[in-house]
């Protein structure tokens, strides 16, 4: 066998790729820092997102086809680099990398309820993660982030206020619980802009977007004033959510906005006592919409009233009671939309 060398190190790992962007660790410059003694190597593999599901898969790969050259011991570090949206930094004079939009067509299927907990997953995950609370009419992510205070003004910047690893601002810091937002287009514009703008976001790998449901201003507001890196489309699987979901899905390819996927919220409740599978709102229409319109399904959040109850005590699922089905299936959301924004951005 030949003396080791970086040139083989990295010959052989262009035979280890990247599951979710199906190119090699080397093309993508995702192999830093190659050091052998002997017969031993170790080097930094690069991630694109902290959340990435399959480093197990890629750290045996990369250890098996080393060990075919004479590699006695692999040692692998690994640290992450999120891809930013371009669009975003030559536009904006900000310090967030990717814009992702939550969305519904229709009020009452959860979607406040997945931006948080998608953000809180994130966050968990290492990511840098921002909670933009864009429903103008309704905010509530400060409720289901456990924040009542209001954030403090440096200078002439906002500092958002921070939960679980998230940096928030929300329209509710700015109003009286119980007065009603009834605003016309110019005013929602001027909002939105400044939330993007006049907030100290600090360095963020992803702002998530809770927008107002429906297909209005704000939506409209959005897509003009700032780039969105892509957006989730939020439903329940019975056929009148679908229908309204299926207008918001519409809306953003009318916009030219990439959709990240479709989440199914209240999906089938699983007894946890005997595991039967009981259908409230129905099943599998998340999974039928994706299919008929060829966009990806990020997954079925079970119903579970454990998420209605953190929700309600400011405590989101994925860090309340993150050993169950709902939370599960929220991380492995969260990790599939991380994934989509890294292709987005290297394609």
């Amino acid at each position: 066998m030949a003396n080791l060398t970086e040139e083989l190190v990295l010959a052989a790992l262009r035979n280890v790729r990247e599951p979710e962007l199906h190119k090699d660790l080397v093309t993508l410059n995702m192999i830093r820092d190659v050091k052998i003694k002997g017969d031993d190597v170790s080097f930094t593999i690069v991630l694109t997102t902290p959340a990435c599901p399959l480093t197990a898969q890629m750290e045996q790969n990369s250890k098996d086809v080393l060990a075919q050259i004479g590699a006695r011991k692999v040692d692998i570090h690994w640290i992450s680099e999120v891809p930013s949206d371009q669009r975003i930094i030559d536009r904006l004079q900000v310090t967030f990398h990717n814009t992702i939009a939550i969305s519904s067509g229709k009020g009452g299927v959860g979607k406040s309820t997945v931006a948080a907990n998608l953000a809180v997953a994130l966050a968990k995950m290492g990511a840098g993660v921002g909670l933009l609370d864009a429903d103008i009419y309704g905010p509530n992510i400060p409720l289901m982030m456990g924040v009542d205070h209001l954030p403090r003004t440096t200078g002439d910047k906002i500092t958002p206020a921070l939960a679980y690893g998230v940096r928030l601002m929300s329209m509710a810091f700015l109003m009286q619980p119980d007065q009603p937002v009834i605003w016309r287009g110019p005013m929602i514009h001027s909002a939105i802009r400044q939330f993007l703008t006049d907030v100290d976001w600090g360095q963020l790998d992803y702002l998530i977007i809770d927008l107002p449901p429906g297909t209005g201003d704000a939506q409209l507001t959005l897509a003009q004033s700032v780039p969105l890196t892509g957006a989730v489309v939020v439903t329940t699987p019975q056929e009148v959510a679908l229908a309204d979901a299926l207008k918001g899905l519409k809306m953003f390819e009318k916009l030219e906005v990439d959709i990240l996927g479709i989440v199914e919220n209240m999906g089938p409740y699983i007894d946890p006592k005997t595991g039967q599978k009981i259908a409230f709102f129905g099943e599998g229409g998340g999974q039928r919409m994706a299919d008929r319109l060829q966009v990806p399904f990020l997954g079925s959040v079970p119903l579970d009233p454990a998420v209605r109850e953190g929700g309600d005590a400011g405590q989101p699922i994925v860090s309340s009671r993150p050993e169950s089905l709902a939370a599960q299936a929220l991380n492995q959301i969260a990790q599939k939309v991380a994934a989509r924004i890294s292709v987005l951005n290297l394609e």
